[in-house]
């Protein structure tokens, strides 16, 4: 069986993968601080509470806090006995090498995304990724990452919002019943949702007359299925796609071996 880790900037997602399905998936919040020990107890107690007796053999881990690594390294060795596949790391190999400009880091999330998106999609996709931050990552042709953009999160900017502004309160995002908001709240959750659908449809259009061919877009991340609602902005969506991504590289690397 293979555990799949998803570590971002605020959730740690755990799945394990049966070589068909997800046959379990549990989140946590990101800590560095949290040992190799207390994430074994912590996902054993899971695992017996689901009555899964599997045993994980192989371990694959993508993280954007790369202090968290190390206790997930030494989880992977400590406890089901493995060496991890770590993406980014020069060990792990990608399907198709992104193509940036020299010395750029792509970050470890995005590579997956790309790897995930075009194994279900093909290319020539943008899929935009509703995380801490709002990324819009562009696959190539061949399913090369070949850049993308990088805005603000829905919910970094609702906090920024009100921790800059004393009188303007915390606030759920939503889709509001009318543009114009009659009450703070409602003005606030309108600002930020038409303002995101705004921002993903401009970027979107702007990308694909720069790339100067028609692009599907994909949707993945939390709040995906939230702006995808009523508005064209998706032509798919995508729950578990940086999950499908991790068995994509998994696979790869193993074939490879």
């Amino acid at each position: 069986m293979l555990l799949a880790i998803d570590c971002g900037n605020t959730n740690t997602v755990f799945s394990i993968w049966d070589g068909a399905d997800f046959i379990a998936t549990w989140r946590t919040a990101t800590d560095h601080k949290r040992t190799a020990d207390q994430y074994y107890v912590w996902l054993s107690t899971l695992m017996n509470l689901r009555k899964i007796e599997a045993e994980i053999t192989d371990v694959i881990v993508s993280s954007t806090v790369p202090r968290v690594v190390f206790n997930l390294r030494v989880l992977a060795d400590r406890y089901f006995n493995c060496r991890p596949i770590v993406v980014g790391r020069p060990e792990c190999r990608l399907p198709v090498n992104p193509r940036v400009d020299e010395g750029t880091s792509v970050g470890p999330d995005r590579l997956v995304n790309t790897a995930g998106a075009f194994d279900r999609h093909g290319g020539n996709l943008i899929v935009v990724d509703f995380g801490t931050a709002t990324t819009f990552d562009v696959v190539d042709h061949d399913g090369a990452y070949v850049g993308g953009v990088i805005a603000p999160g829905v919910n970094l900017s609702l906090e920024a919002l009100h921790m800059a502004a004393a009188a303007l309160p915390h606030v759920d995002i939503t889709k509001p019943q009318r543009v114009v908001g009659t009450n703070t709240v409602a003005c606030m959750q309108s600002g930020v949702f038409w303002g995101y659908v705004g921002l993903v449809k401009e970027i979107c259009t702007r990308i694909k007359a720069e790339r100067g061919h028609e692009m599907r877009v994909i949707g993945t991340g939390g709040l995906a299925s939230l702006f995808g609602g009523n508005d064209v902005l998706f032509d798919g969506i995508e729950d578990d796609l940086t999950m499908h991504g991790l068995t994509v590289i998994h696979r790869f690397n193993k074939d490879t071996e």
